[in-house]
C-alpha cells in the first residue's frame, strides 16, 4: 500500500508538461496499434473535459466574487490595459489573416452543407445576444456555462460584499481556496485526459479527410503562428521592454497544449488561472481577466473568420479592394469578440462576414461545413492561440504595472535623497 502511495506522490510531484507529452505519444501509438481500444480510451478524454467544464463556472464565480470583495481600496487591477491588449491583438490577427489571404489566395472545393445550425443575421444580433447573456439568470448562467453572465454577477456580488464584515470576506476567501484545490486535482489528470483525447481523435478521424484542405490549413495555421510567435511577442516587448519569448513559450507550453486538445476556452479557464498563480500575477487582475479573455480575446477566431471568408470570395472570383479588406478585419474582430455568444463559435460567424461581399447564404454555409471538416486541426489551434494569449496579455500588463511601480519608487527615493 505504501509503495502504491509513493508512486502516486511521485506522479503528482512530477512535471505536468512532460507527463502530457508522454500522454500525447501514448495516445498516438495506441490509435495506430488498436483503433478500437483507442476509441474506448476516449472515455478518459471525455471525463477530463467534462470535469474541467463542470468546475470552470463555479471557479470563475467564486474567485471573482472573493477577489473583488477582498480587494483593498486603491488597488490597481490593470484591467484597462488588458482589455486594450485583447482588442488590439484580435484586430492585428484579422489584419495578418487578410495579408496572408492576399499573398496566398485559396481555392476551395465547396461541399454539400449538412449543418442545421443557423448563423446570425448581423453584428447587431451578435451584440444583442451578448447583452442578454450579461443579464442572464445567475443559476442558468452557471448551469449553461455562460461566462459573460457569470462574470457580471460575480463582479456585482463582489462589489456588494466589499461592504460586509471581515467574517464574510474570509468565508468567501476560504471557499475560493477550496474550489482552487479541486481545480488542481482535476488538472493533475490532464495527461490521462489528453491521452484519451488524442487516441480517440486519431482513431476516429485520422487525417485523410484533411488532405483536400492542405493549402487552406497552411494559411490558417501560418497566420496563427505569426500571431503567436511574432505579433504577440512584439506587443509584450512594447509593454514590458524585456525579452518576451520566455513568457510566450511558457504560455504556449502550459496553456496552449491543454487548450489544443480540449478545444474549449471555457475548459481551459482553470488551467490558465493555475498558471497565472504560478507566475505570481496579481490575483485581483487575473481572476477577472482570464474568464473575460475566454469571451472577448479571440485572435484565433478572427483569423478563422477572415481566412475562410476570403477563401470563399477568391473561389467565386470576387474582387476585393484594400478598403473592403480593412472593413472585413474590423467586422471579423467585432464578430470574434462575440463568438462565445453564438452557438457554434467562430465558424457560424463566417456567413456574417461573407455577406459583406454578397456571397449567398447557401454558399457561405458550405464554407462552414468545410470548416467542420478541418475543425480537428483548425479549432484546436484556434483555441490554443486564444487561451494562451489570455495569460500572455495578463502577464504583460502585470509586468508593465510592476515595472512602472518600481520606476516610481526609484524616482521617489532619488528625490528624497
Amino acid at each position: 500500500m505504501n509503495q502504491v502511495t509513493g508512486i502516486f506522490k511521485k506522479i503528482a510531484s512530477g512535471s505536468l508538461v512532460l507527463q502530457i507529452v508522454i500522454g500525447i505519444i501514448a495516445g498516438v501509438i495506441l490509435a495506430l496499434a488498436s483503433p478500437d481500444t483507442a476509441n474506448s480510451a476516449g472515455l478518459f478524454g471525455s471525463l477530463f473535459v467534462k470535469a474541467l467544464k463542470a468546475v470552470a463556472p463555479i471557479l470563475v464565480f467564486v474567485i471573482v466574487a472573493s477577489s473583488i470583495a477582498n480587494q483593498k481600496r486603491g488597488a490597481h487591477t490593470n484591467m484597462r490595459s488588458i482589455i486594450g491588449l485583447y482588442l488590439v491583438g484580435t484586430f492585428m490577427a484579422a489584419l495578418v489573416a487578410v495579408s496572408l489571404s492576399f499573398l496566398f489566395p485559396t481555392n476551395m472545393t465547396l461541399v454539400a452543407s449538412e449543418t442545421a445550425a443557423t448563423p446570425p443575421n448581423g453584428i447587431g444580433e451578435v451584440l444583442n445576444t451578448l447583452l442578454f447573456k450579461i443579464v442572464d439568470n445567475p443559476i442558468n448562467a452557471l448551469a449553461t456555462g455562460n461566462f459573460i453572465g457569470i462574470l457580471a454577477w460575480a463582479i456585482a456580488l463582489g462589489i456588494a460584499f466589499q461592504h460586509t464584515g471581515e467574517t464574510t470576506k474570509t468565508f468567501l476567501h476560504d471557499i475560493s481556496n477550496g474550489v482552487s484545490s479541486i481545480v488542481k486535482l482535476v488538472i493533475r489528470f490532464a495527461p490521462l485526459g489528453i491521452f484519451g483525447l488524442v487516441a480517440q481523435t486519431i482513431a476516429t478521424t485520422g487525417f485523410t479527410a484533411l488532405s483536400g484542405y492542405t493549402h487552406l490549413l497552411q494559411v490558417l495555421l501560418g497566420a496563427m503562428l505569426i500571431i503567436a510567435l511574432v505579433v504577440n511577442p512584439a506587443i509584450v516587448f512594447f509593454m514590458t521592454r524585456r525579452n518576451p519569448y520566455p513568457l510566450v513559450f511558457s504560455c504556449l507550453r502550459e496553456s496552449g497544449v491543454t487548450a489544443f486538445f480540449t478545444r474549449s476556452s471555457a475548459a481551459n479557464i482553470p488551467v490558465n488561472m493555475d498558471l497565472c498563480k504560478r507566475l505570481d500575477l496579481n490575483e485581483d487582475t487575473y481572476s477577472v481577466s482570464i474568464p473575460l479573455g475566454a469571451t472577448i480575446n479571440m485572435a484565433g477566431a478572427a483569423i478563422t473568420i477572415t481566412v475562410m471568408t476570403l477563401a470563399a470570395v477568391h473561389t467565386l472570383n470576387i474582387q476585393v479592394d484594400m478598403a473592403t479588406a480593412l472593413l472585413l478585419s474590423i467586422i471579423a474582430s467585432v464578430s470574434a469578440c462575440g463568438a462565445s455568444g453564438v452557438a457554434g463559435g467562430s465558424l457560424l460567424l463566417i456567413p456574417l462576414a461573407c455577406s459583406l461581399f454578397g456571397v449567398p447564404n447557401e454558399i457561405s454555409m458550405q464554407v462552414v461545413a468545410a470548416g467542420f471538416i478541418i475543425g480537428v486541426i483548425q479549432d484546436s489551434a484556434e483555441t490554443a492561440l486564444n487561451s494562451s494569449t489570455d495569460v500572455l496579455f495578463t502577464a504583460a500588463a502585470d509586468l508593465n504595472a510592476k515595472g512602472s511601480a518600481a520606476t516610481e519608487t526609484e524616482a521617489e527615493t532619488a528625490a528624497a535623497a
